[in-house]
């Protein structure tokens, strides 16, 4: 009688530590699903847009950048500026709250996507955030052709001086043999 007992615990222990791995499972799968939407889908998403993760892709409108630190709050557009659609696009209200600040690519017209939550009040609030270069999508220039910028003069002193030399080499004007 004894072994039979034994064989009812070990199965009941299996079972719970079985459900458990799978509860665990499926809770943590769907705390962490995102949904990945545009600024235009963000609106038809209705109630279910507050309950929740989402990935919003847009355009950084021009001139709402404001940035304390790492927090950064910014507009996004459904169209990029120069678009003649971008007047009558749809826009979000972002306030990024990460530990890190926003990448170098962040800037006006650029690409963005936010991850994060959006509040009752309209408001996105992110808490990580990815740009692509703003120069992919610059306007095209009167003749047609996509727009090119020189180079920004640097007004650090040593970015026109010498390389520095290489280990186990002269320095430079002393002639070696």
């Amino acid at each position: 009688m004894k072994t039979s007992s034994n064989s009812v615990r070990i199965g009941i222990a299996v079972a719970i530590i079985l459900g458990t791995i799978a509860w665990l499972s499926f809770t943590g799968y769907s705390s962490n699903k995102s949904y990945y939407v545009t600024v235009a889908e963000l609106g038809k998403m209705g109630e279910k847009a507050y309950k929740s993760n989402l990935r919003v892709e847009g355009f950084v409108q021009p001139g709402s950048i404001q940035q304390e630190g790492p927090h950064v709050t910014f507009v996004l557009n459904e169209f990029e500026s120069h678009s003649p659609k971008a007047p009558s696009g749809r826009r979000l209200t972002v306030i990024y709250k990460g530990s890190e600040p926003p990448p170098d690519t962040f800037k006006d017209d650029s690409q963005a996507l936010a991850m994060g939550t959006i509040g009752r009040d309209g408001v996105f609030h992110a808490t990580a955030l990815q740009a692509k270069c703003a120069s992919k999508y610059a306007p095209a220039t009167p003749n047609g052709q996509p727009g090119t910028q020189p180079a920004p003069a640097s007004n650090n002193p040593r970015a026109n001086a010498a390389p520095a030399p290489q280990p186990g080499s002269a320095p430079a004007g002393i002639a070696t043999n």
